[in-house]
């Protein structure tokens, strides 16, 4: 798969981004006390925006052929970062600013952590951390050795998600088959819910432990849009019968200040003054 990387669809992912960023803080204020994954979906907006508005091929958004066999899969193993997918959602037409108001409400399709939903186009229930990629890992063998057809399957996962166990025999699994329909993303912003994961279980260097698992293996700016733009592109066109992961570096809570890098952003409820500041922030941000 190859698409066009020049300036106007930039800015177009860009922009999207940026009103990506505003809609998960009015989704998560709509939550009032019950509060929301802020900092977690928030490092996850640009690295969401490319996917979404560029990558992911044959999706059919808001179509009745979203679950079209030949489509892309893509699967947010880390689960508390549905925000961020929503808002998404909505810049592709599915859903709409007002449904996204809803999240987490009585009866909604907007759950707190990704529900299968084929309106959605959501193909697996995520939220128990590693589940998401052990299911990717099972799609893309069907995809490649069983059905032989072409689609591509990307997963994000967290950098504490990669404290679990089942990442690693997901990620050997997916190597001893050769799954080069496979890519990785992780949104390395070096936070999880009980602090620094550095501290929580320090994994020195990531990129060398998915290397040694016998993944091809890259470091980027996760908030680099044309960086994940011609990084996106060589990996989806990469076949060297062996699965890809990108190490996205990012900040939790990116684009607002009272957030950034801090971990009790993980989850947490927003003041009615912190709303104001926030929007505030985000009003005034240029697109970068």
């Amino acid at each position: 798969m190859s698409f066009s990387i020049d300036e106007e669809v930039t800015l177009r992912l860009k922009t999207m981004a940026n009103e990506m960023r505003r809609d998960c803080i009015r989704m998560g204020n709509a939550t009032g006390n019950l509060g929301a994954h802020f900092g977690s979906a928030l490092s996850l907006i640009e690295i969401m925006s490319v996917l979404y508005g560029q990558v992911l091929r044959s999706p059919l958004f808001g179509s009745s052929q979203i679950y079209h066999p030949n489509r892309d899969r893509f699967i947010l193993s880390k689960g508390h970062g549905v925000m961020a997918m929503y808002a998404a959602l909505r810049q592709v037409g599915v859903l709409s600013s007002d449904e996204l108001l809803t999240f987490k409400s009585n009866k909604t399709r907007l759950h707190a952590h990704p529900s299968i939903n084929e309106q959605l186009g959501v193909d697996v229930s995520t939220g128990s951390l590693g589940l998401g990629f052990g299911v990717a890992v099972g799609i893309a063998l069907a995809l490649k050795k069983i059905n032989n057809i072409e689609p591509s399957v990307y997963v994000i996962l967290g950098d504490g998600e990669c404290n679990e166990g089942a990442v690693w025999e997901s990620a050997m699994t997916a190597a001893h088959f050769g799954l080069d329909n496979l890519v990785v993303i992780v949104d390395q912003n070096g936070l999880q819910y009980d602090g620094p994961t550095s501290e929580i279980m320090s994994m020195s260097n990531l990129a060398a432990q998915w290397q040694a698992s016998g993944w091809i293996t890259t470091e980027i700016d996760g908030h680099s849009i044309p960086n994940l733009q011609t990084e996106f592109s060589r990996l989806s066109n990469l076949r060297a019968n062996q699965p890809k992961v990108m190490i996205a570096k990012t900040v939790k809570g990116k684009g607002i200040s009272f957030m950034e890098n801090q971990s009790k952003w993980h989850h947490n409820r927003l003041s009615e003054e912190q709303f104001d500041l926030a929007m505030s922030e985000l009003d005034g941000e240029s697109i970068k």
